[in-house]
């Protein structure tokens, strides 16, 4: 496919669907972790929406490195500098390489110390503990696999790590319950046996993801020296990638912040947040495609100065989206309860996480304006608003409200949700006026 001349529609389904169904597998992948978990003990269940947060950070730091190199490449590429693009691809490799060994020191020392500021404690505290433990072990592994995944969407290619992921959804539906329950020669290793699926799964999707980036013409082997660091390329891969990997941290420490304010009413109600998020992510799935089909066809449009098709790409991202949503909407909002029994058996747990999937469902729309503005502002090369934003409504905005709802006032949790709608619907609208504004002062003429 041509990036920069087939017809947008094409491309954006092309592009789209294939991370959707894959972005869809690994959201299937998480909910099969949370059955499994369950048919251990609704403490297992906490212990995994806990740790949930701890391994979003390797996820948002990987992917975050991964979208800014997808920006680099794509805008080399739009203005047909493969030289450069390939410079880019080989420097990316060796930075995530480096990255992923410190994320693995510095998980080792630093979880134990979260999970506790969390509340967690005894069984609830070593189950969080060995589950990450054996993540931190391949965490390489992991951004390694989201660089890759970045330099093979730049040249288009989202099927690639869509079979990544449909494939490990299907090997760790055997994978985690034999390494749980000790079948065949495999050892027993309970709760711990679902993150040791992960891990070797992990390092199999490496392998996969780096034999199809070695098919491409961005790959040539000229020996180790030109992996070695170079400092300008270095620097701006840090640039693009560290505020996109701290713009997506910031849904982790997110995370952390409603779990710590969701953890006074108990280990149910954590549970049930863990559940409805995951319920929640399924209906985005189709969005989260979208935008990178955006960033993709932005990135490299831009490149080679076609406004117009940047333009209309994100026009019609705008109209699939919200026609998804739609769908959504009516598939979560009516069935909330259907949705959380697939999952746990506890009243408790069913009931506090259907009243949160029915004011999310709302959020729904209110996400397309958040993705498409982070895939404009990326695409354009402009990190930091992504980043600010993130910070105001992942972080500033609920320490403040729920601050209020859970100490000032001791209110009940219905309180934290609605927070989270209002948070993210102003988020919404502050956001899409400053890519109006963006494009105004930027791109007025061009547009």
């Amino acid at each position: 496919m041509n990036l920069t001349k087939d017809p947008i529609p094409k491309l954006i389904r092309a592009l789209a669907i294939p991370a959707s169904i894959g972005f869809f597998f690994n959201t299937m992948y998480n909910v099969v972790d949370t059955y499994f978990a369950g048919l251990v003990s609704t403490v297992a269940q906490s212990a995994l929406s806990l740790s949930f947060p701890v391994f979003f950070i390797i996820i948002a730091i990987g992917s975050g490195v991964g979208s800014g190199v997808t920006a680099l490449i794509g805008t080399s590429l739009g203005k047909g500098d493969k030289k450069e693009a390939r410079i880019y691809a080989t420097q990316a490799l060796s930075f995530s390489l480096a990255l992923g060994i410190i994320l693995t020191i510095v998980g080792y020392l630093v979880s134990p110390s979260l999970f506790q500021f969390l509340g967690a404690s005894d069984d609830y505290l070593n189950m969080s503990v060995q589950y990450m433990n054996m993540l931190f072990i391949v965490a390489t592994f992991f951004v390694l696999g989201f660089v890759i995944n970045g330099i093979l969407n730049a040249l288009g290619d989202t099927k690639s790590y869509r079979n990544v992921l449909i494939l490990g959804f299907f090997i760790n539906i055997l994978l985690s319950p034999a390494l749980m329950f000790g079948w065949w020669i495999l050892p027993e290793l309970g709760f711990t046996g679902i993150a040791g699926s992960t891990a070797i799964i992990q390092i199999i999707s490496f392998v996969y993801m780096f034999y199809k980036l070695i098919k491409t013409d961005l790959f040539e082997y000229n020996g180790l020296s030109e992996y070695k660091p170079i400092g300008k390329y270095f620097k701006e891969i840090s640039y693009q990638g560290f505020p996109a990997g701290l713009s997506m941290m910031t849904v982790a420490i997110g995370v952390f912040v409603i779990t710590f304010y969701i953890s006074k009413f108990g280990p149910g109600a954590v549970a049930a947040y863990g559940i409805a998020t995951r319920i929640e992510q399924i209906a985005l799935l189709p969005v989260i495609g979208i935008n990178i089909a955006a960033l993709t066809l932005i990135s490299q449009n831009l490149g080679a100065n076609k406004y117009k098709r940047v333009k209309e790409t994100v026009k019609k991202c705008y109209q699939y989206g919200l026609s998804i949503m739609v769908i959504g909407f009516v598939a979560v909002f009516f069935f909330t309860e259907w949705w959380m029994r697939l999952f746990t058996k506890d009243d408790l747990v069913v009931e506090i996480g259907s009243s949160y999937l029915k004011i999310s469902s709302w959020i729904f729309f209110a996400y397309i304006a958040l993705f498409m503005s982070d895939a404009i502002f990326r695409g354009f090369k402009k990190p930091i608003p992504p980043l600010v934003v993130g910070l105001v409504r992942q972080i500033v905005a609920p320490l403040a409200l729920f601050y209020l709802a859970v100490f000032v006032f001791d209110l009940s949790i219905m309180w934290l949700w609605w927070s989270i709608f209002t948070i993210v619907w102003v988020s919404a609208i502050v956001y899409v006026l400053m890519v109006w504004r963006m494009l105004k002062r930027d791109g007025s003429q061009k547009f």
